[in-house]
């Protein structure tokens, strides 16, 4: 009986002592300082003013990319500020930011040379094509003394020609295979076409393609579009890709075409 008293007695006293241990431990407690930023997730607030919520750059404002628009030699880079302390990770994240999908170009098209509705007179039906190869226009010949007009790339020096046939075939994309004596004439230049490439944006003749006769003659896109208003081809007509798409979709297998 003795024995279980001394036992409670020493249970008690070491219950009391944790208790004031305990009250000794908690009697300054620190005070819990919130953050002002109520934004910030819950475990940042409790930092108070030694956490700094992530700060997030505006969104800039999309502009329309022009397809002629040259693309930047390096990606651009974002700052993003994150978190110090025990949610601390490097000052500074760079993400790369999506290039735009365009060729670059080496300069701009006179804005003549753009697609526009003109008074044009001629004895031609509606429906035909008309190129002035002096001028560098190619006219879509309408009712009422109109015509669609836009500009071409024509023949350089050497390479001028004239004439009227219809056209025999259309062709999205086109393959290119040079002919024998271009490719011999420009590898004699240090210039070495492939025999034979395969239609896409590389490609020279471009987004579509319409066949001249028999001829080795087409008018056709490029992939070069600050070309146009030159003579710069081997006797092709070309356009920027977006116009002989625009073309290509008005004009039918047997069209009469008018070089001249």
């Amino acid at each position: 009986m003795m024995k279980h008293a001394v036992l409670c007695a020493a249970g008690a006293l070491s219950l009391l002592a944790s208790t004031a241990f305990a009250d000794d431990r908690y009697q300054s407690r620190p005070p819990v300082i919130v953050s002002p930023d109520l934004t910030a997730p819950w475990v940042m607030q409790l930092g108070g003013g030694n956490v700094q919520p992530v700060v997030y750059p505006r969104p800039m404002a999309r502009r329309a990319v022009d397809p002629r628009m040259e693309q930047p030699a390096n990606p651009q880079v974002r700052q993003v500020v994150q978190p110090r302390g025990l949610f601390a990770r490097p000052a500074v994240q760079q993400v790369a930011m999506a290039r735009p999908q365009y060729p670059a170009v080496r300069g701009q098209i006179d804005p003549q040379f753009l697609p526009q509705i003109v008074d044009y007179q001629t004895k031609e039906k509606p429906g035909s094509i008309v190129i002035d190869t002096n001028n560098r226009f190619l006219y879509l010949v309408m009712d009422d003394g109109k015509a669609r007009r836009y500009g071409v790339g024509v023949g350089k020096p050497g390479f001028e020609w004239a004439g009227a046939h219809t056209v025999t075939r259309k062709q999205e994309w086109p393959d290119w295979t040079p002919p024998a004596e271009m490719i011999s004439r420009e590898a004699a230049k240090g210039h070495y076409l492939p025999a034979h490439m395969e239609g896409g944006e590389g490609n020279p003749l471009g987004a579509r393609a319409m066949y001249l006769g028999s001829t080795l003659y087409r008018i056709h896109g490029t992939n070069a579009p600050w070309t146009i208003g030159n003579a710069v081809s081997s006797g092709c007509i070309r356009l920027r890709n977006e116009d002989v798409i625009d073309l290509y979709n008005r004009v039918k297998v047997g069209t009469r075409v008018t070089v001249m």
